[in-house]
């Protein structure tokens, strides 16, 4: 059985199918799933939505390309959101350096670490987010020993990927493994201990190969397996355990 630890099934593109598709899920081999929020209405979406199914479980925070603007009010609701018992983490948060239209890069810091001191108040790990933004994303990380959680959909290098699993960071590993231009992930993936590794799907974007430019779900998270387990040299089933294992530890499920 897999657990996806990061999916977006709040998204607009699931809003067709959306419970059928949750539910589903568990026949089809996916016993856990984690949707994290991106703004205070996903963020209430998921806590929606883990109420609503057993196997489902909700992160809540403002994602750097959605915290333009956001005001004391979305901070608070997000606060509030944490009080729900199948809140399991702050997230998704971070930096994206990627588009010029982002939020300018000095507000993203400021609502990051206002985030990261959220989870520490209340003992809760974190879900990063990091695009083009590795060397800000690790300074602001470390100032903060005490903090937990995962690099999501990682894509640094190497060395970044080695420094972050000294201060106990998990690593996040979505459907780029399987492309056939992700020159760094191999490397990562070889030195990524299996009890730092988990799997996710970030449905319903990147699907893996053979599934690339389709929507993405937690099905496919067998495809992502695959590749890793050969990397590893490991069977499918050692990386799905692992994830589970590493997945319930973070999170406290």
């Amino acid at each position: 059985m897999y657990f996806d630890t990061h999916a977006h099934y709040d998204d607009e593109r699931f809003d067709t199918d959306r419970d059928a598709v949750l539910g589903a899920l568990p026949r089809a081999g996916v016993s856990l799933v984690l949707n994290p929020g991106c703004d205070v209405a996903s963020s209430r979406t998921a806590v929606e939505l883990a109420r609503r199914y057993a196997h489902v479980y909700a992160a809540v925070g403002l994602h750097p390309e959605n915290c333009g603007g956001c005001t004391e009010e979305d901070f608070a609701a997000v606060r509030a959101f944490c009080a729900e018992e199948k809140v399991v983490a702050v997230g998704e948060i971070g930096l994206d350096y990627y588009w010029e239209e982002n939020p300018p890069r000095e507000f993203q810091r400021e609502v990051f670490v206002r985030q990261i001191e959220l989870a520490l108040e209340l003992d809760l790990p974190v879900i990063v987010h990091d695009r083009d933004a590795h060397g800000d994303c690790f300074e602001i990380v470390s100032r903060y020993p005490a903090l937990r959680g995962v690099f999501h959909c990682f894509s640094g290098s190497p060395e970044l990927a080695q420094e972050l699993l000294k201060r106990g960071w998990y690593l996040g590993f979505d459907g780029p493994v399987t492309f056939k231009n992700a020159k760094k992930a191999p490397e990562v993936i070889a030195l990524c201990p299996m009890d730092r590794l988990l799997l996710e799907t970030d449905s319903p974007y990147l699907a893996p190969v053979p599934f690339r430019g389709e929507r993405n779900d937690s099905t496919k998270l067998p495809w992502i397996a695959e590749k890793i387990a050969a990397l590893k040299g490991c069977s499918v089933q050692d990386v799905a355990e692992a994830s589970m294992e590493n997945g319930r530890r973070l999170f406290r499920i």
